[in-house]
């Protein structure tokens, strides 16, 4: 999914990158995650660089105020401006010195995929890590849309395989990611919407996670009220249609028979009150019944009578 800052992604990745006010091991492991995700090491004259990008402005002021905050490595700031395409900015950041030293305390090793417990070691820290993720990488879907979608997308199979194990390591809920592959990419998801409330809540997302579940409550309530009104149709339907078959059996036997000779008086009424409230439904006539005959007539009662009526049609259909 694209960021462009009116998407509720960029609404959600600058949200979290307004939270200052985190523990610094919260912090380490942010950085960690996201410049294992989004950073890429290269080697320039012999020195090590770190290169980050983003086309988020205020992601990429977080991040440099956080590796400034931890490092003394020369961090430059710039942005580059793309004329071709949709004219978007992208925000680079290049670490030039110690590099060695930053990897090593933010525990990162572009030659394998563990993610370090000496960053990630707790709740705190697993909820840190998956935010610098989030800022990396994540997607999710608009609250306005019918299908809720998060996502985050990574570029090795073993490292996503490790993300997910990171998401059952937390404690404090239980969340039920899906990992599919999706062209060179390996796309951690959770669909179910409460999961994703319960993530945002998690990296940091807290008024993101509210105008998802208002719009959430909003979309459920109307569409439980479609199912109900749907729900009414199909059953105006199909007593309609039951009452259809009832009054043509009551007609046959009225016209072999005649209705006033039918022995059985609970019978004799019901056809009368069947061919006078042909939209009546079965507990609506056993309601009639019970006040005419003064004794309680159930349902399931006029069920079996309109069975009796069938059988009784059928021998002079024969």
């Amino acid at each position: 999914m694209k960021n462009n800052k009116h998407s509720f992604s960029s609404q959600v990745k600058e949200e979290i990158s307004n939270n200052l006010n985190i523990s610094d091991a919260r912090k380490i492991a942010l950085l960690s995650a996201y410049v294992r995700c989004n950073g890429y090491f290269n080697i320039l004259n012999k020195d090590s660089l770190i290169i980050l990008q983003t086309e988020n402005a205020k992601v990429a002021k977080f991040i440099y105020q956080l590796l400034k905050s931890f490092f003394t490595s020369n961090v430059h700031f710039y942005y580059v401006k793309n004329k071709k395409l949709n004219k978007t900015t992208s925000y680079k950041m290049v670490i030039e010195n110690d590099v060695d030293t930053i990897l090593k305390k933010l525990g990162i090793s572009f030659l394998e995929n563990k993610i370090s417990k000496d960053v990630v070691f707790d709740d705190d820290t697993i909820a840190g890590y998956l935010s610098g993720l989030f800022l990396a990488c994540g997607s999710i879907n608009s609250p306005n849309v019918s299908k809720y979608h998060l996502e985050l997308a990574i570029n090795d199979e073993d490292y996503a395989k490790k993300i997910i194990k990171l998401f059952l390591r937390y404690k404090t809920t239980t969340f039920e990611p899906k990992l599919i592959q999706r062209r060179n990419q390996y796309v951690i998801y959770i669909k179910k919407s409460d999961k994703i409330g319960e993530f945002l809540v998690l990296i940091g997302a807290v008024n993101s996670c509210m105008e998802f579940e208002n719009v959430r409550i909003d979309r459920d309530f109307i569409n439980s009220a479609n199912r109900l009104s749907n729900l009414d149709v199909a059953n105006m339907v199909k007593t309609t249609n039951v009452a259809k078959k009832q009054i043509e059996w009551i007609k046959i036997i009225d016209k072999n028979l005649g209705i006033d000779n039918i022995v059985n008086d609970k019978i004799r009424l019901l056809c009368r009150y069947r061919l006078d409230y042909e939209s009546s439904s079965l507990s609506d006539l056993a309601k009639m019944m019970s006040m005419t005959l003064k004794k309680p007539v159930s349902k399931s009662n006029i069920a079996h009578l309109f069975k009796k009526i069938e059988e009784m049609s059928l021998k002079y259909e024969r």
